[in-house]
């Protein structure tokens, strides 16, 4: 006896197809996607933002710039063209922090040392006595990798702006002249030139969260 007719094999192949659906959409919803959220002023701790753009909700990206790294080169925007890159803020002769921030940020240039997507950017907060003399030791006693990782110096007023117009970082002095009190955070920014993470460059556990992070934004972008 014949277990199926030909008129019984039409619906049993919709059924089976339904099927499929209903399991992958399921999976999905127990096992969604990794993201990230795109960071925008009002997101963000209002002390590290100026105030001209404390309450923007949308758009925001990193600006242009135009800055002198430990080699003496110039380092644009576009040479993070087409990358994602961890920002930060730093000045060479910090004794507190910034010790270990640049140990841990060492240890994110190890981990994707070969990895040509990603790319890191420091500046100083002091770039009157952050000379590129003065980088270029800092760089060579850090073991930092000048394919990889760039030290900034510049424009006072230009390193103010970018800290708290673009990366949102540093919490501003009433000392006036573009003073800055910079912060432990590190900053994920995307091929967008968007920040897509903060995180405290001082904090092991922050440094595994920020790595983990680069793998989920590679494969958003």
């Amino acid at each position: 006896m014949k277990l199926f007719r030909k008129r019984d094999i039409i619906p049993a192949t919709i059924f089976l197809v339904f099927s499929i659906i209903a399991i992958s959409v399921f999976y999905s919803i127990l096992n969604p996607k990794a993201t990230l959220p795109i960071y925008q002023p009002a997101q963000v701790n209002s002390k590290l933002v100026d105030k001209s753009i404390v309450h923007k909700i949308k758009y925001h990206t990193i600006s242009d710039f135009s800055l002198i790294n430990q080699n003496g080169d110039t380092i644009t925007q576009e040479f993070y063209n087409d990358k994602i890159y961890i920002a930060d803020f730093f000045f060479t002769t910090c004794q507190s922090i910034c010790p270990i921030m640049t140990k841990n940020m060492k240890i994110v240039q190890d981990k994707l040392i070969d990895d040509k997507e990603i790319l890191l950017l420091s500046h100083s907060v002091t770039p009157e006595i952050d000379s590129v003399e003065q980088l270029k030791k800092y760089a060579v006693s850090n073991q930092i990798n000048d394919n990889k990782w760039n030290l900034v110096t510049g424009d006072k007023k230009e390193i103010y702006n970018l800290a708290r117009k673009s990366y949102l970082a540093v919490e501003d002095t009433p000392l006036g002249n573009y003073d800055m009190i910079h912060t432990e955070n590190f900053m994920l920014i995307d091929k967008k030139k968007q920040i897509r993470g903060f995180y405290d460059g001082t904090l092991e556990s922050e440094i595994i969260r920020l790595l983990d992070d680069v793998e989920i934004l590679k494969k958003l972008d």
